[in-house]
């Protein structure tokens, strides 16, 4: 490998530890402000949201609304699923069950 190589890995490794420590020792001291802490709360179902709905609007790379469309439609069971029963695994499984039958039926 490479002396520059090494440097870049030993510069990035440095930054990431020190912008991490950074900000622990701070906040060890003050604190997160409720704000932050509001906010924070809702990261997670912003980061699925943006993993979840591109792969079920473009699944060619194009939108497709239409009923061909066996992500879009074994998604919206599940959406359905999830928030009448509240069950992570029938969620999933129901979803994954209408994919798996729009598949295999060629609807």
């Amino acid at each position: 490998m490479r002396f520059e190589m090494l440097m870049i890995i030993a510069g990035m490794a440095a930054v990431t530890f020190f912008t991490r420590f950074g900000a622990l020792a701070l906040l060890k001291r003050t604190g997160l402000p409720c704000w932050f802490e509001r906010w924070l709360r809702h990261v997670p179902t912003a980061v699925l949201t943006a993993l979840i709905v591109p792969a079920l609007l473009l699944p060619q790379g194009r939108v497709d609304l239409s009923l061909s469309n066996h992500y879009l439609l074994a998604g919206i069971l599940a959406a359905i699923v999830a928030y009448t029963c509240r069950n992570a695994m029938l969620t999933m499984g129901l979803g994954l069950t209408a994919m798996l039958s729009l598949r295999w039926l060629g609807i």
